[in-house]
């Protein structure tokens, strides 16, 4: 049998909720029969600092690290950690990013700008990019905080894994009483058009 592993990376910062996607993402690969192994690494831990997650499956996965160039989906938060990560990517690997800007420190006490054209500098050596507005959708969906569903929804598009199964693993993951609006941005998510420029 084909042991094919599917890489898949989530980046942003804390507090955008990568870790809850990341569990998300896992549950359902394990309920649609998958061998998973999933790891962090976190820069600082609290709010603003960089956060990695590595998620990986197949009929049988030995380590939970991506190794660097091997990605096969890059899961962006935010624009300028989306770019940094962009060489875990295997060439002609897919990108999910969120059109957000943090700011990071550096750019906050003014020692450097903020790079501009990111976007169009992701798309130039990864055409298959699907940019979202996640925090635009999930506010449609009730709470700007379920951006990060959002773009789970956006993933699970790329993934040959049954609707029913991110469904049970949202219900499974998110606290019942964030679940209907969580439901409703990962549909929305689910929905954007992938079709490639």
């Amino acid at each position: 049998m084909n042991n094919r592993i599917t890489n898949i990376l989530l980046v942003g910062v804390g507090g955008q909720g990568i870790l809850l996607a990341a569990e998300v993402l896992s549950e359902a690969m394990l309920l649609a029969g998958f061998d998973v192994k999933k790891s962090e690494i976190h820069g600082m831990s609290q709010r603003g600092g960089s956060v990695v997650s590595h998620v990986r499956y197949g009929t049988e996965v030995f380590s939970p690290i991506v190794p660097e160039g091997e990605g096969d989906i890059l899961f962006g938060f935010e624009l300028m950690e989306t770019y940094r990560s962009l060489p875990l990517l295997k060439q002609g690997g897919a990108v999910v990013a969120n059109d957000l800007r943090i700011a990071p420190p550096s750019v906050l006490m003014g020692q450097e700008p903020y790079p501009e054209g990111l976007a169009e500098r992701i798309r130039e050596r990864f055409p298959d990019l699907l940019l979202l507005d996640g925090q635009k959708l999930a506010t449609e969906a009730g709470n700007v905080r379920a951006a990060n569903t959002v773009l789970l929804g956006a993933v699970s598009r790329r993934l040959d894994i049954d609707e029913q199964y991110w469904l049970q693993a949202l219900e499974k993951m998110v606290p019942k009483k964030a679940l209907e609006v969580n439901k409703k941005a990962f549909l929305l998510g689910r929905s954007s058009d992938w079709s490639k420029p």
